[in-house]
């Protein structure tokens, strides 16, 4: 329905979506190849027979999916584009390579606040005590939010920190920043350190509030080393006041791609905050990702991008690729959630 009136002309080319309502919530990637377009060299095995629908039914990897030949890159209209190429041709590349913020802690009952207790009222990474009052209010905030977007509770993202260790260690330890545990706080991620890095890499929870959209954003550690509530929540519109330097922004958690929809805008959440904040392209997640095989992609995406020096588009089409091509991992829940918004270049 979608694609078989263009099937004609898609050939290998590159795909640029700019979605208009629902099309917005649709993984492309992961779309069967219409009839009509040849498959890549190697490829032709994994069709199937594409003439009988029982074939697919019992096996939907034996179609070829579009992510296969093409380079899929969405876009929230044609003039954004323009508009991200122009902020960064205006300046200068930030001195490292890499920041990862990945493994809060959500809460208590984490084992690590017990081996890490220390003296309370510890500060900030920005060196600032909060007020009871306002974690307070911040706590009920993030209960809120989570409570409209469905969440019962933040569990620990294990597999984040596996993920983490497995792309920094791609580099050397002067061209990354790794923030673990309680490190990953909204103090660091809102402090000028992550300008200096041409990747941001943050492996945690995102909120997306329909009801409430101020109330969208990404979490990060909710207590401190004692198990002491603290701000660990960083706001829309925080994100959208961030002055970044970045030329990806990668959101390794639940659903981050989605927003709100508004007429004429499209999705307004956070992809749409870091692009305003200066990041030219994101990749986020369409849906409610598998820790571990979010895991495996963003280790085969980074190793495209930091070892083969594949552009983000090309390194992040290779990655699912090579997912599809291998059990258990081709069932495209695990590998298709992800998108890259914005520039492919």
């Amino acid at each position: 329905m979608i694609l078989g009136p263009v099937a004609g002309k898609l050939g290998a080319k590159r795909l640029l979506i700019v979605g208009d309502g629902i099309l917005q919530y649709i993984p492309f990637g992961v779309l069967p190849e219409p009839e009509g377009v040849g498959a890549g060299e190697g490829e032709t095995g994994r069709r199937g027979d594409r003439t009988n629908p029982q074939s697919a039914i019992r096996n939907p990897q034996s179609k070829v999916p579009l992510i296969a030949n093409h380079e899929i890159v969405t876009l929230p209209s044609a003039s954004v584009l323009a508009t991200l190429r122009q902020i960064r041709a205006g300046r200068s590349a930030a001195p490292h390579t890499l920041a990862v913020l990945a493994d809060p802690v959500f809460n208590s009952e984490d084992e690590r606040v017990r081996l890490n207790a220390r003296k309370k009222n510890k500060p900030d990474q920005d060196g600032n005590t909060q007020s009871g009052s306002t974690v307070a209010a911040t706590v009920r905030d993030v209960e809120r939010s989570a409570a409209d977007s469905g969440i019962q509770s933040f569990r620990r993202l294990l597999f984040s920190r596996q993920e983490a260790e497995a792309i920094t260690g791609l580099l050397q330890p002067t061209e990354r920043l790794e923030a673990l545990d309680f490190t990953a706080d909204r103090g660091l991620a809102l402090s000028g350190k992550l300008g200096e890095y041409r990747i941001l890499h943050f492996a945690t929870h995102g909120l997306l509030n329909n009801k409430t959209p101020a109330l969208s954003g990404l979490v990060f550690s909710l207590v401190d080393e004692d198990g002491q509530p603290r701000n660990g929540f960083l706001r829309l519109h925080e994100i959208y006041n961030l002055k970044l330097n970045a030329d990806l922004v990668v959101l390794s958690g639940c659903q981050t791609a989605l927003g709100q929809e508004v007429s004429g805008e499209g999705l307004i959440g956070l992809t749409r905050g870091f692009m305003h904040a200066g990041a030219p392209r994101v990749v986020a997640s369409l849906w409610n990702v598998n820790d571990q095989a979010t895991a495996n992609l963003m280790k085969l995406f980074y190793e495209r991008m930091l070892k083969d020096g594949l552009r983000p588009a090309a390194a992040l089409r290779a990655a699912q690729v090579a997912m599809w091509k291998t059990e258990p991992n081709a069932v495209p829940y695990r590998w298709g959630a992800f998108i890259l918004q914005g520039d492919w270049q």
